[in-house]
């Protein structure tokens, strides 16, 4: 495999940056590795160089990363995307993997996992590991999703999130700027989509599933 690779590694704690850089010189002595902490810098080098592999963490001072992949997908097509967190992948990993990362991988891993990850997404565009491969493939048998809240669109995540919150129709829709009729017709879309009928039912599932930040 070429080693003339241009690295990011994106975490707000530097110890961790450290770490994974050392890792990723040991494997590509040759490779070019950037570090940052926030979003602005990870954009900032993603709009002035090309990127082999993006190494991301999920939580950040301005936000979850979630919400930057399309962005940097945008910006660079071809860019690699492999999440590196502490966050429970039975909780995150799936929703990551659709809005475009190309792996999962926990921080919690041995070295030669990691490497191998390292690896396997920049030689096949993927890695997931076997536990969530078993997850897909129980989901796609099952034809139920891992996480309820994947049917969901972004919109009506953001609606469900504010009324789990305690949000009125009314306040949700000076919040996002839209109709009352609008939040009605979301609300009764989500509801649908999640198979309940009631706000309990709701909190219930967002204390279980929601992307809200994790420790690490």
């Amino acid at each position: 495999m070429e080693t003339n690779k241009t690295f990011v590694v994106a975490d707000d704690h530097a110890m961790i940056r450290q770490g994974i850089s050392f890792l990723l010189k040991d494997i590509f002595p040759s490779a070019n590795i950037l570090q940052t902490g926030n979003f602005l810098e990870i954009l900032k080098l993603v709009k002035q160089q090309k990127i082999d592999l993006l190494l991301l963490d999920i939580n950040f001072p301005d936000g979850i990363s979630l919400n930057i992949i399309p962005t940097i997908k945008e910006l660079q097509p071809n860019i690699k995307i492999l999440i590196f967190s502490a966050c429970d992948e039975e909780v995150y990993a799936i929703r990551y993997l659709n809005a475009g990362a190309n792996g999962f991988m926990s921080k919690l891993s041995e070295e030669t996992e990691i490497s191998y990850g390292i690896n396997s997404v920049l030689s096949y565009g993927k890695f997931v590991s076997p536990n969530i491969q078993n997850k897909i493939m129980d989901s796609y048998i099952l034809k139920k999703p891992i996480n309820p809240l994947e049917q969901l669109s972004n919109r009506e995540i953001e609606i469900a999130r504010l009324m789990a919150e305690g949000y009125g129709n009314s306040a949700i829709a000076e919040t996002l700027n839209i109709q009352r009729t609008t939040v009605s017709t979301y609300k009764n879309r989500l509801f649908e989509k999640l198979d309940i009928n009631n706000l309990s039912s709701l909190i219930s599932i967002f204390n279980l599933y929601y992307l809200k930040e994790c420790e690490v």
